[in-house]
């Protein structure tokens, strides 16, 4: 969920709770089939809370599973702002970034999968992890690290080739993800005006360490 002043008495906190009950219950509804046609009976049960109290939060299924889809990319962008904190090159944080995404279908699979079946339609959206890669694009750009002119055609670029690497993750587990994301990652900084070289070897320095 977008970050917000945490609720100061008990009311609130329920509510925030009753919230979040039924925003996690649609992630693992569009994690586990992409389906959005399930009942609101059938969500506020998956949440376990009573019927009466989706209407409390939200005007419609429509607005849920968007709700899920934006507390997903936040969460993707939180993670991405943890682990990669103490990176300052920019092409180095976009490789790393590819890589993570690769070892989080494994570690984070409710999450990946909301973000390979709904994250095409948020490339563009103002969410947090759009302001944080045109971010790192412009960075990249005003350091003359990346030769593109366009942030926008670069957040293209970037997203459509993630959610790519993300597909393969889930498509064809026995490839070595690893590996597939370094390529991956190598072939998008070569695409970003990184010299061949450099973007070899950037595309595969080590990660961060978790924790």
């Amino acid at each position: 969920m977008p970050t917000s002043a945490p609720p100061s008495n008990r009311f609130e906190r329920r509510r925030a709770e009753t919230r979040q009950a039924l925003v996690r219950a649609a992630r693992r509804i569009l994690a586990e089939t992409g389906d959005t046609g399930a009942s609101i009976q059938a969500i506020a049960e998956r949440a376990d809370v009573g019927f009466g109290s989706f209407y409390n939060h939200f005007d419609s299924k429509t607005e849920l599973f968007e709700a899920a889809v934006v507390d997903a990319l936040e969460e993707f962008g939180r993670t991405f702002d943890e682990r990669l904190a103490g990176i300052d090159d920019p092409a180095e944080l976009v490789a790393a970034g590819f890589r993570l995404s690769a070892r989080m279908a494994d570690s984070h699979p409710e999450l990946m999968q909301v973000l390979r079946r709904r994250g095409l339609g948020h490339i563009h959206s103002e969410n947090g992890l759009t302001t944080r890669a045109v971010r790192d694009v412009q960075v990249g750009m005003d350091s003359g690290r990346f030769t593109v002119v366009d942030p926008a055609v670069a957040l293209s670029a970037l997203g459509g080739t993630l959610l790519s690497l993300v597909e393969l993750r889930f498509a064809r587990p026995e490839i070595d993800g690893d590996e597939a994301a370094a390529n991956l990652a190598e072939m998008v900084l070569r695409m970003l005006g990184v010299p061949p070289d450099d973007a070899r070897e950037v595309a595969r320095r080590p990660l961060p360490d978790a924790g």
